[in-house]
Formats: structure tokens, sequence, C-alpha cells
């Protein structure tokens, strides 16, 4: 007869504990353990192998390597982020925040691929019928493309066999359920062992599986940690639901580059490629203002110009209000500190706010020169010529450090327009070359090494 055990898990994080805790030791959570009952059953010994071990083993200079089959999805900016296409045999998880647009991507993806390939998907969430409202309302009408509404994975797993589908869509993993498991559906053992036969329908079959993942209040895929590293690519959709915009960010990928990212423009109709994300990141730039930089970042091998905001304002508090949106908080305080220190500016009175413009998120050390010239127009009420776009990390010393890419960064600049770049003396190699080789004479680079001498270019101090 089965055991069974009855074990408390974190619904946030997936900490187990022998019995309830009021805050999870793991992520910090309160009231977030639920009990579950876990049966176990004898394991049996077949001597069987398994769906990974039907081959044996050979030294590593006689293995014949087979560039990897892809299937491009048909629309440009997922393709980008997978590294050219979907690999055949792969597993690939999609998270993000509710109504972020998952279901909508992956619905689209499933329409473009169902032109010449046959794609089966799998909701836990919704009806048939949902689902063929929203595909009307996305125009996706493909004959080879299945939609089934069921929860049960061994029924998935049937319906695979019988279609023989050459991609499957799961919306979503927390939603399916081994019913030969006492746990309830989207509990961590469940989601762990759900995951573990996608992956090995993924590898025997060679049908390529995408599952739709639940994050939790901290932006944390919800489940095992070990659903990562499980899969073959992590792909994150974010950006604010009141905003147009959304990015999808390739933090794992097996075949392919980390950190590309996708950017999507929500409408009505779905989700729309923005071809060209710099150009409308400044769309709305304001002109003649202080306190707004522009800097050259790079996402991936994408390189794109955003726009910083900072606003500092004078107060009789003795705990000014120090608020970062888009940017890193800990670094935000860094810079404040640097530029008291180096450029002896005051910010000890005033209530510094930064945000970035369009919802992106930046954590790339050479957007730390943007973000501290756009401080100090604001702090002196100086402003930053419309045509200079900036790039460098700033060392606690105050020096300008060089940055990776930074032909890249300049061409993208002068494309849109921007007529001077200010960029790192480090770099200085790589941006002569670079300008030897660009044709219009009336673009210019500056180099810096400082952030005082930065400040002396640009507001001709």
């Amino acid at each position: 007869m089965a055991k069974v055990k009855t074990v408390w898990f974190c619904k946030e994080c997936g900490y187990e504990s022998a019995g309830y805790l009021g805050k999870c030791p793991g992520c910090g959570c309160w009231n977030s353990f639920v009990e579950e009952k876990i049966s176990k059953e004898p394991e049996k010994t077949t001597g069987k192998r398994g769906a990974f071990s039907k081959s044996t083993p050979k030294p590593v200079s006689q293995i014949e390597f087979l560039k990897e089959e892809r299937t491009p999805t048909g629309i440009g900016e997922l393709d980008r982020v997978l590294g050219g296409g979907v690999v055949k045999g792969s597993l690939t998880l999609a998270a993000g925040e509710p109504g972020i647009g998952k279901s909508t991507l992956m619905l689209m993806m499933a329409e473009k691929l169902a032109e010449n390939k046959t794609v089966l998907y799998v909701s836990g969430e919704e009806s048939a019928s949902q689902i063929k409202m929203r595909a009307e309302r996305l125009g996706c009408c493909s004959d080879n493309l299945f939609v089934v509404s069921e929860t049960v994975y061994t029924a998935i797993e049937e319906m695979t066999e019988d279609i023989k589908p050459d991609f499957l869509v799961i919306d979503s993993v927390q939603t399916i359920f081994d019913d030969s498991m006492a746990s309830s559906p989207g509990s961590v053992g469940q989601v762990r062992e759900i995951t573990g036969q996608l992956l090995r329908l993924a590898k025997s079959t060679g049908v390529s599986v995408f599952i739709i993942g639940h994050v939790t209040k901290e932006g944390n895929i919800a489940g095992p940690r070990m659903l990562e590293h499980m899969v073959d690519t992590v792909l994150y959709f974010e950006g604010e639901r009141h905003l147009s915009y959304r990015i999808l960010r390739s933090v794992k990928n097996r075949f392919g580059s980390t950190n590309e990212i996708g950017v999507f423009e929500m409408r009505n109709t779905g989700l729309m490629e923005v071809l060209n994300p710099s150009m409308v990141m400044l769309a709305s730039r304001p002109e003649n203002v202080p306190g707004t930089a522009v800097m050259c970042t790079l996402e991936g091998s994408r390189p794109m110009l955003l726009e910083v905001q900072a606003l500092c304002s004078q107060t009789d508090s003795m705990q000014p209000r120090r608020t970062a949106s888009g940017v890193d908080y800990n670094r935000l305080y860094m810079l404040l500190a640097v530029l008291e220190k180096r450029c002896n500016l005051k910010f000890g009175k005033c209530e510094v706010y930064v945000n970035m413009t369009g919802g992106i998120k930046v954590s790339e050390p050479a957007c730390d020169l943007g973000i501290a010239l756009a401080l100090i127009s604001s702090y002196s009420n100086c402003v930053i010529d419309n045509d200079i776009a900036v790039a460098g990390e700033v060392g606690l010393t105050g020096e300008i450090r060089g940055v990776s890419h930074i032909e890249q960064r300049i061409a993208e600049a002068f494309r849109l327009g921007f007529k001077k770049c200010v960029v790192p003396e480090g770099n200085k190699d790589q941006a002569v070359a670079f300008l030897k080789t660009w044709k219009e004479k009336d673009c210019a680079v500056v180099f810096v090494k400082t952030i005082n001498d930065c400040m002396r270019e640009v507001f001709h101090k």
C-alpha cells in the first residue's frame, strides 16, 4: 500500500517544510505555506533504458555534430530572441505577469507555424470557445492549428500521439497535473513532474514544446527553481500593463545568445512588432528641458537609444526621497554619492526621481553616464543639447570607463540623427576606426576621462 506523507510548501518559492511556518525562510513571505499530501509508490526497477540513454558512450572526437534544425516562427522579434527560430525537440518556457500578453504571443506564433506545420495548442485556463474568440480577433484560422482545453497530462500525451504535431503549446504548466500524484495542480511536485515529462516528450519525439509559466509577486517564475534549469530556453515577457510596449527577454538559451530582447506593441489586433524601438522610445522626447538625456544601451546584439529623465527638487525633509523607475535603486545611490564627492553637487537637501521612459528596465553599466548627466542637468537647471547621445560606465573615483561594442552604439545614434556622441576615452581606438568608415562628416565623437570632463563638454562650462 502506498505511504501518504504530509508536507508543507511555500506557494511563492517552493520551500519545503515538515510543518506549518508563518514566515517562509526562503523568500520571507508571510502565510504562504500550503499543506499537500504526497503519495509515495514503491519504485519499480524494470532494467530498461530511458529516453535519454539509448546511445552508448563515445569519445568526444568521434561524435558527429549536426547543426540544430530551426524553424522560423514568422515573428521577427521572437526569432531574434530565440536565436533564429525554434529548435526541433526543444523545451521553451515563457513567463510573465498576468495580462501581459503571453497567451496572445503564443497563439500568434502558433498561427504562423501552422502555415506549414502542425501545431497543438492545449489550454488549461480557457475553454476552446474562448480561445476561438481570441483567435478570430488575431486572425488565426488555420486548419493545421488544433486547440483543446485539457488539464490531465496523460490525455495530452495521447492527443500528441494521435495528432503527431510538430509544435506543442501548453497554457499554462501550473494548470496541468498528473492524476497518479495526490498533490493538487500547480503544486511544486506537480509542476516539477509535468515539466520533466514534457522534457522527455520533446527529446524522445522531436516535438518542440512551449510552456507558459506564471510568476510570483516578486517577478520570479512560480514553482521550483529547478524549472528554469530543466528547460532549454527561458523567456520573460516584461512591461507595464498600463503601457502599450512589451519587452520579450531571453535570460537562458542553450541554442543562442542570452539577454536578447524583442520589442512589441499591444494593440486591439494583438501584438505588433516594433522594428525600430529607438525611434519609438524617443518619439515624445521633450526639447530644451533640463533633466533629460539620451543614452546608448545594448540589449544582447541590439543597440537602443533610450531617454532617461531626472528630477531634483529642493525639500526641507530630513530624509529626502529617492525614487528609481526602470533603473537599479542601489546604482542610483552610488551615482549620487559620486556626484557629491567628485563634482561637489549637494543632493542632501533634494528629492531625487529617476525614470526610464517607455517602461523599459535597464541594468547595463553603460547607462551610468546618461543617468548622471540627467541628474546634473536637473540639479543645475542646464539643458543638454538635443543632438547629444552618451554612453559610459561611471566609477567610484569619477572616471568614465570603457564599454563594449562602442561602434554599434555610435552607429545607432548617428543613424537616428544625433550629431555628437560622448564616449569614454578607453574606447577611442575603436571609435576612431569606425569614424573612418562613416560617410557623413558632420558627426563627431567626444572622448572623456572623468565625469568633470563630461560636464565641461556637455554643459559648455
